[in-house]
């Protein structure tokens, strides 16, 4: 999938407790600073592509958190643009892709908490002080969780789709509002593993992954006109289901998380900004977001026109503009906020 970037990147396993590690990609950074990046396999980038700038005014960087059953090659059509304006990190979470997969604890609390240790071990190993959090899916739960936890070291939170915000309904008639295809997934993925299907059609699951998300294909048709994405795809959740398993013990029937988000975000400190991105096209529900905004007037919320619940690959150039728009908009803050500062040295 990392073929697609043109921008030169170092990649690591970052190492944390326990004997764990997270793979790491780097843009305008060391995964690692303490450790040499792996020696870059892919072919030099195009003398128009974004270069690493020396000079670049510095930011805190973006980092990426993927959804659930992804990994940091779904971002393939978005780290060019992305890193054009500092530094970048994606990251495989915990028990996803070639991070570690370890045992999770099945009290929802304690997986989240499992999480979300691995991503602060990940930030003091890294050396970041602070960052702009973006995640889609699962990962902007957990994002919109670590901000709650960790306040200080995120300067922004951006969530794209964000899985887990929703309450479970208190009363059968609510219940039965949930549409029937919700349903009948939740009572289908109850007694197994979400992915448990892939794993046992073996040498076939490559092919059952190219029949039922076929869509992938299309997503990605730009950087690939082979079947790369649906064998990166199944090469993920081919392995131990550990994130997997995690994910399962902190949902109710129908996916909906067992600590809801919407309940609890109200609560991340009021001079974090947060940005909110949803597809036109998803399937997620967005009153979560505009609910939140009647709370903090402050949240931004951007629909991306013709994008699904994957808005990042199906709608790239306008979720890349999107994202950059927030860190231009951050930069002139800093600008402002400096200028004010020089202003008052010079009256002083």
């Amino acid at each position: 999938m990392l073929k697609a970037v043109k921008t030169p990147f170092s990649r690591q396993d970052v190492p944390i407790s326990n004997g764990n590690y997270v793979w790491t990609i780097a843009f305008n950074a060391k995964a690692h600073p303490s450790l040499p990046p792996q020696p870059q396999s892919q072919p030099q980038p195009h003398p128009s592509s974004p270069q690493p700038s020396l000079q670049r005014r510095p930011r805190p960087p973006l980092v990426l958190l993927h959804g659930f059953g992804g990994g940091v090659g779904l971002w393939a059509q978005n780290l060019d643009s992305l890193c054009g304006s500092g530094a970048v990190y994606a990251l495989d979470l915990l028990g996803f892709g070639r991070s570690s997969r370890p045992l999770f604890s099945v009290d929802p609390q304690g997986a989240e908490e499992q999480f979300l240790g691995a991503l602060e071990e990940w930030r003091d190993r890294v050396g970041l002080e602070e960052m702009i959090l973006l995640g889609h899916n699962l990962g902007g739960y957990l994002a919109a969780a670590y901000t709650l936890t960790h306040p200080h070291r995120v300067k922004h939170l951006i969530l794209v789709e964000p899985w887990g915000f929703p309450a479970r309904p208190e009363s059968m008639d609510q219940e039965k509002s949930i549409p029937v295809w919700i349903r009948a997934m939740g009572v289908i993925m109850s007694p197994f593993n979400l992915l448990a299907t892939l794993r046992l059609a073996g040498p076939l699951g490559p092919m059952l992954v190219q029949t039922i998300r076929s869509d992938f294909k299309q997503k990605y048709s730009s950087v690939f006109d082979d079947n790369t994405v649906s064998d990166y795809i199944y090469h993920l959740n081919a392995q131990t289901p550990s994130g997997e398993a995690a994910f399962k013990n902190m949902t109710v029937p129908y996916g909906l998380a067992k600590r809801p988000m919407l309940d609890r975000i109200v609560q991340i400190r009021p001079d974090i900004p947060i940005s909110i991105i949803y597809g036109s096209r998803s399937s997620i529900d967005s009153d979560s977001g505009y609910t939140l905004q009647k709370t903090r007037l402050d949240v931004d919320i951007m629909v991306i026109r013709g994008g699904g619940h994957y808005v990042f690959a199906d709608q790239p150039d306008d979720f890349n503009q999107n994202i950059l728009h927030i860190l231009a908009r951050l930069d002139g803050e800093k600008d402002e906020r400096r200028e004010r500062r020089m202003r008052g040295g010079r009256e002083g």
